[in-house]
């Protein structure tokens, strides 16, 4: 049976929002090539895929596919950055990033609810919500500098932007899947 880790689970948990944070601005240039009809398509799916997680609960909420589940939805993360960055801009890209974002997405309900059961002390699940809002919120503000700075050296382009933000995202997701593993223990 693996154990959760705390200490770095928090860690974990501020990242993966830290990451979070930096690409939120990113999906608008991502996404752009797709229509808006295939986002009421991924939402279906994304309900679909909801729905079928939550009638495995009874099964899945255990710290066993908590790691798993979590080091999943980062490795598809990262798959998907990677693609991003080898593949044309185009609309099969977009379409395969939004396809791999989707299914991550499928997951978030899990994840919460399975780390609000297993982490079950009040004082626990305020450090872990304090640093995923504190994550966030540095996500966002670096995101914001990291464009500024682009502009700065006049590389105003919001396609070359994102693609260059992606070797940031890159770095900080592999120190997430790091962190993932530091999280649990047997």
């Amino acid at each position: 049976m693996l154990n959760i880790v705390p200490i770095w689970f928090i860690r974990y948990k501020f990242m993966n929002s830290l990451f979070l944070g930096l690409s939120v601005g990113a999906v608008f240039t991502l996404y752009a090539p797709l229509t808006p009809s295939l986002y009421s398509m991924g939402g279906i799916g994304l309900a679909l895929g909801i729905l079928i997680v939550s009638r495995f609960y009874h099964k899945i909420l255990n710290s066993h596919y908590l790691f798993i589940i979590s080091l999943f939805v980062e490795v598809v993360l990262l798959i998907a950055m990677v693609y991003f960055l080898l593949s044309p801009y185009n609309y099969q890209s977009a379409l395969m990033i939004y396809i791999a974002y989707q299914a991550t997405f499928v997951f978030g309900s899990y994840l919460v609810r399975a780390e609000t059961l297993l982490l079950a002390e009040d004082t626990l699940l305020t450090k872990v919500d304090t640093a995923k809002q504190l994550g966030y919120l540095f996500g966002m503000a670096i995101s914001y500098l990291f464009y500024r700075l682009l502009d700065y050296y006049t590389i105003t382009d919001s396609q070359t932007q994102v693609y260059d933000l992606h070797f940031v995202l890159i770095f900080v997701e592999v120190v997430v899947i790091w962190l993932v593993f530091r999280s649990f223990r047997r």
